[in-house]
């Protein structure tokens, strides 16, 4: 769809950390949120045997866990040719409608998906 050149600055900066998240630790997936201050909050896929995170939904609990109460944006990084449901409902519980930015490894954007239902 495009890459981050062709992005408002803000989401190609987020879709810049996601990538770098998933470079970073080697995971499924990495993912960044951007809070309605402009903060930004980033995580990569956790899977441990007690605990299983998508890596957007471990962004949302950062931010969360941070006070935020409500999301801009957010980006995910993945192979995979989705965003998986999961995912998009952590957004969703904090930001109803708050664009989701899927790309792939190279950090080219594959689709603009909205969080809501």
């Amino acid at each position: 769809m495009s890459g981050p050149a062709d992005l408002d600055p803000d989401d190609s900066k987020i879709v810049t950390l996601a990538r770098s998240a998933r470079a970073r630790t080697g995971a499924r997936e990495g993912a960044a949120v951007r809070d309605t201050d402009g903060r930004t909050y980033v995580a990569a896929t956790v899977a441990l045997p007690s605990l299983q995170l998508t890596a957007l939904q471990a962004a949302v609990a950062a931010a969360v866990s941070s006070g935020v109460t409500g999301l801009e944006a957010a980006a995910v990084v993945t192979v995979a040719d989705a965003v998986d449901a999961a995912s998009l409902a952590a957004v969703r519980d904090l930001s109803p409608g708050a664009p989701v930015l899927h790309a792939d490894a190279a950090g080219a954007v594959r689709a603009v998906l909205a969080s809501e239902g």
